[in-house]
């Protein structure tokens, strides 16, 4: 009878150890795949950030160079008679107090490709929902969220397609121009969402917007870069509900060329 109690327990103790090994190794694996993804995701996110990180050094170069041309430009008028004409045709239908503040050469020529930018994009030129400001011919395109996105979601509105399909034949309209698409938000915590925080939720918004020009528009890919920025780039302060709502935004940045954007004129 002992004998067989003490068999027993061996044999108890030895299955033990082989379901503790067992669990040990499907731990290890486990551990050895989470690793492997998590070196994947970081991987995926420092090329993402090395993009947008030359897509900036890009902006400030070609702003560099841009100026230097306006500079030029304004110092020997130089603008073609066309592009001339083209520019005193639409700046007769900017907002007369927008037009009182231009005081150079560079700004009358940011007015009348914002202006033809707007009717381009929107059948309201004014619509607080599409804001469009150039910097030495870089397009910076705000569109609020209002627009694009119910509250906490990242599933863009088919009330936004138009003006999407828009934006697409604009930027499929020069081979060279390069976009970025980034989504901002306010300061507010997300709440029973399936998102973590304001980064996921602003990068699956930038990225959905990418996804729709990409796949239903045409736009090629490579032309296209998808930016997170949470809420750390506000318009305003985030201390009213208006202030919020500006703040929650997706920009859309193009880089056209000098020529592109005087073309801009004439189109």
């Amino acid at each position: 009878m002992r004998k067989q109690l003490i068999l027993a327990s061996l044999a108890s103790v030895t299955l033990t150890s082989c379901v503790s090994k067992k669990k040990y190794v499907e731990m290890e694996t486990k551990y050895t795949e989470t690793l492997a993804q998590k070196e994947n995701c970081e991987s995926r996110m420092l090329a993402v950030q090395q993009r947008v990180d030359d897509y900036y050094a890009k902006i400030n170069s070609l702003q560099d160079e841009n100026s230097r041309k306006l500079e030029w430009v304004e110092g020997v008028t130089a603008l073609s008679n066309d592009s001339k004409n083209a520019m005193r045709e639409t700046l007769r239908n900017v907002d007369p107090a927008k037009l009182a503040q231009a005081r150079t050469l560079e700004d009358s020529l940011n007015l009348a490709v914002s202006y033809n930018l707007n009717k381009n994009l929107s059948n309201l030129e004014d619509s607080d929902d599409l804001d469009i400001t150039i910097d030495k011919t870089v397009v910076m395109i705000n569109i609020s969220d209002k627009l694009l996105f119910q509250s906490g979601s990242a599933s863009v509105n088919i009330e936004a397609y138009p003006l999407l399909e828009r934006l697409a034949k604009v930027i499929n309209s020069e081979p060279a121009m390069e976009v970025m698409v980034e989504g901002h938000t306010d300061d507010t915590k997300i709440k029973k969402s399936s998102f973590k925080d304001n980064w996921e939720l602003s990068v699956e918004r930038s990225t959905a917007i990418v996804r729709l020009l990409q796949d239903k528009y045409n736009v090629d890919g490579k032309k296209l870069i998808a930016s997170g920025r949470s809420s750390f780039n506000p318009l305003v302060a985030n201390d009213s509900y208006e202030n919020r709502a500006k703040n929650r935004r997706t920009r859309i940045v193009i880089l056209p060329n000098l020529d592109k954007f005087l073309a801009m004129l004439q189109e």
